[in-house]
C-alpha cells in the first residue's frame, strides 16, 4: 500500500481554496495512485487540517488508514479509544474535548533518545516512509 505524509507550518491561514486544493490532491492520490495510508506528525495547523480532510474522506473511501508517527513527548489517540478519552478529558476540564483519532501509532525509532532535533528527524522519517509528501510552505511565514 502506498503512503502519503504531510509537512507544513505550525500556523497557517485556512481558506476555502486551500481546503479544496488539498481535497483535490488527496482524491487524486487515492483514486489514481492507490494511496491508502496517510501519515501524520503533529504540532502543526497544516497537519490538523489535512487530518480533518482525510477523516472526512474515510466516509467515502473505506480502507484509508491514518497513522501517527510520534516522537519525544507525543502520544496519539487511537480511534478505537477516542470516545472514552474525550469523555475523561471533558470531565476533568469541564468542557467539550475533541481529539484526533488514528488507526495506528508508529513510534519514531529515536522517540526516547532524540534531542532538540527530534521533530526534524521525525519529519525526515515521515518523508522516508512515504511514497508521496504534501508540503505546505509560505515564504512569508515567520515562526514566533
Amino acid at each position: 500500500m502506498k503512503t502519503c505524509c504531510f509537512i507544513g507550518h505550525r500556523k497557517i491561514e485556512i481558506t476555502d481554496g486551500l481546503v479544496l486544493a488539498i481535497r483535490h490532491i488527496l482524491l487524486s492520490l487515492i483514486e489514481d495512485e492507490g494511496v491508502r495510508i496517510f501519515a501524520f506528525g503533529s504540532r502543526s495547523e497544516f497537519n490538523s487540517l489535512c487530518h480533518k480532510i482525510v477523516t472526512d474522506l474515510q466516509k467515502e473511501y473505506k480502507g484509508i488508514e491514518r497513522v501517527a508517527l510520534t516522537c519525544r513527548s507525543e502520544v496519539c489517540c487511537l480511534e478505537s479509544e477516542k470516545e472514552r478519552w474525550e469523555e475523561i478529558f471533558a470531565k476533568n476540564s469541564n468542557q467539550t474535548v475533541r481529539l484526533q483519532g488514528f488507526e495506528r501509532e508508529i513510534e519514531f525509532k529515536n522517540k526516547y533518545t532524540s534531542g532538540r532535533a527530534a521533530y526534524v528527524e521525525r519529519n525526515q522519517a515521515l518523508i522516508d516512509m512515504s511514497d508521496f509528501c504534501i508540503f505546505y510552505f509560505d515564504k512569508d511565514y515567520l515562526p514566533p
